[in-house]
């Protein structure tokens, strides 16, 4: 069961209901694949609102592994997600609220 206080948040990914987490690892794991460089700059790229499915990929991979789920990106390309292209938007935005909190 996910722990809000912790900043996670319960998905439906791959027939399960999952538990994810953006943990420092996480969010270092982030700032590389991403080439953000760091923390603002990850901040920055997801506040101006435009992601592509790499980056939604990204994001709800290192989740997952943030977790406890030992899933990689390529096999998570390959699970249906609740709701599609639309349900994998909204796992990565409640993911980076419960991490980051409302933005502006």
């Amino acid at each position: 069961m996910a722990n809000s206080h912790r900043g996670e948040i319960a998905a439906s990914i791959g027939g399960e209901v999952r538990t994810l987490c953006l943990t420092l690892g996480a969010l270092a794991e982030l700032e590389e694949r991403l080439g953000a460089g760091d923390l603002a700059g990850l901040a920055e790229r997801f506040g101006a609102g435009k992601v592509s499915a790499r980056d939604l990929t990204a994001i709800i991979g290192a989740g997952l592994r943030g977790g406890g789920n030992n899933v990689t990106d390529d096999e998570l390309a390959q699970m249906s997600v609740e709701g599609g292209l639309r349900g994998a938007a909204e796992i990565a935005a409640r993911l980076l609220r419960a991490t980051f909190g409302e933005v502006g």
